[in-house]
């Protein structure tokens, strides 16, 4: 199969010059492109950190930088250049968004925060990614992944099941960030369109993880003085696990009154239905550990195989528990055509999920695959109005660069 020829998505004529670099900000702006978004990657002549690690068959194209950067063009600028800075300016002007994750101090040490961003064009929309919002006592400090996992309260939970403070595995607070970064630019894209105002974004990923762990672990301290703890008890019961049961493991919860009553039927135990233990959310919640036991005590009786079809057709929310692997292979998502196949010109055939967000009218579609290192920076400039001579001089200064010959189409 074929990259897509036409751009579909609810975003196309956008244009979003894109100074992030490795998962954060790539992710935020690989949604936009994925959306139909123009997304131009300005690269330092170092390139994004990404391009440097990972599985890799061509150097500085590592299987993970394709895909997060896939939609997307490469433009080397050296920002600390004075003819540099004048370049991304007079791109700015003609662009719609700027989306960065330098710190507040790097950005502004550059010349190109808001204020002077805003002067170029004044309908820009300015998104700055930080580990930490700009206001607070923590707005220099280096955030990643691991950082924010332990500050925002992750680990802290993790500690809660498996004896000692953890990461989950994955890079969860990098993706949220993300997520929320184009949602928020979307959201500003719609003021725009009604007002034709830009404005600034700030999306710290301190605040915004520490805001989605207390969604359910606040509690009763969303009162003051505090009536419980700030942890929801359900979720981080050691026993909330997998269950084994005689052949395998399956992830099961009997959730509400209703899937009580059919499971405690379904299993022969009718007359534990309305019981004490059982008999609602409250009374489950109090008795989490013990309900989550008996439950695992019950599935040890039988095959994975057995248990599947009968809590299937009980409507009892049940899955298998699937490796990275088994999801390549699975069959819902092969109905769902989850993966794209294609071939690439140099890096041979890839396998990919494609856009997972369906829309009637205006599909995102993926067009192109991550670009290599500065790959599009002559056609980029002449895009945004730099004359040939200008593109030359901006190369001889070494304020751009060109790295690689583009692609063919």
């Amino acid at each position: 199969m074929a990259l897509d020829k036409t751009n579909t998505g609810p975003l196309a004529g956008t244009i979003v010059l894109d100074l992030t670099s490795v998962l954060m900000g790539p992710y935020c702006t690989q949604i936009l492109g994925d959306m139909g978004a123009d997304v131009i990657k300005v690269e330092s002549p170092i390139g994004d950190n990404s391009r440097q690690g990972g599985i890799t068959k061509t150097p500085g194209l590592p299987a993970g930088f394709l895909v997060l950067n896939r939609n997307k063009r490469s433009i080397i600028i050296d920002l600390k250049k004075p003819a540099g800075r004048k370049a991304l300016l007079r791109m700015a002007a003609k662009a719609d968004v700027l989306v960065h994750n330098l710190r507040p101090h790097t950005i502004e040490g550059l010349g190109l925060g808001y204020a002077a961003l805003k002067e170029a064009n004044p309908g820009l929309i300015f998104c700055g990614m930080y580990g930490f919002g700009s206001r607070g006592r923590y707005a220099e400090k280096a955030a990643y992944d691991d950082i924010i996992q332990a500050g925002s309260g992750f680990a802290f939970l993790q500690e809660k099941i498996v004896g000692r403070p953890a990461y989950l595995p994955s890079v969860i607070a990098d993706k949220v960030a993300g997520l929320v970064g184009a949602n928020a630019i979307a959201m500003a894209l719609v003021h725009k369109a009604r007002t034709g105002e830009g404005q600034e974004i700030e999306v710290p990923m301190y605040e915004t993880m520490s805001a989605f762990a207390l969604i359910e672990h606040l509690g009763g301290s969303v009162f003051v003085p505090p009536i419980s703890p700030p942890v929801y008890a359900r979720v981080v019961s050691p026993f909330r696990r997998p269950y084994k049961t005689a052949t395998g493991y399956l992830g099961v919860l009997v959730y509400n009154n209703k899937q009580w009553e059919v499971f405690l039927k379904l299993i022969g135990r009718p007359d534990l239905v309305g019981s004490e233990m059982f008999a609602s959310m409250a009374s489950r919640l109090r008795n989490i550990d013990k309900v989550y036991g008996f439950v695992e005590d019950t599935l040890k009786t039988k095959s994975a195989e057995e248990w599947l079809p009968l809590l299937e057709k009980a409507e009892i929310p049940v899955m298998p528990v699937n490796s990275i692997a088994d999801l390549l292979v699975d069959g819902h998502l092969a109905d769902v055509d989850f993966f794209r196949t294609v071939e690439h010109e140099t890096e041979g055939t890839m396998r990919f999920p494609d856009v997972t967000t369906r829309y009637s009218r205006t599909p995102g579609t993926v067009r192109r695959m991550g670009p290599r290192h500065g790959e599009n920076t002559k056609e980029v400039l002449a895009q945004f109005g730099f004359a040939e001579d200008e593109v030359s001089a901006l190369l001889e200064g070494k304020a751009v660069a060109q790295h690689q010959a583009a692609r063919p189409a």
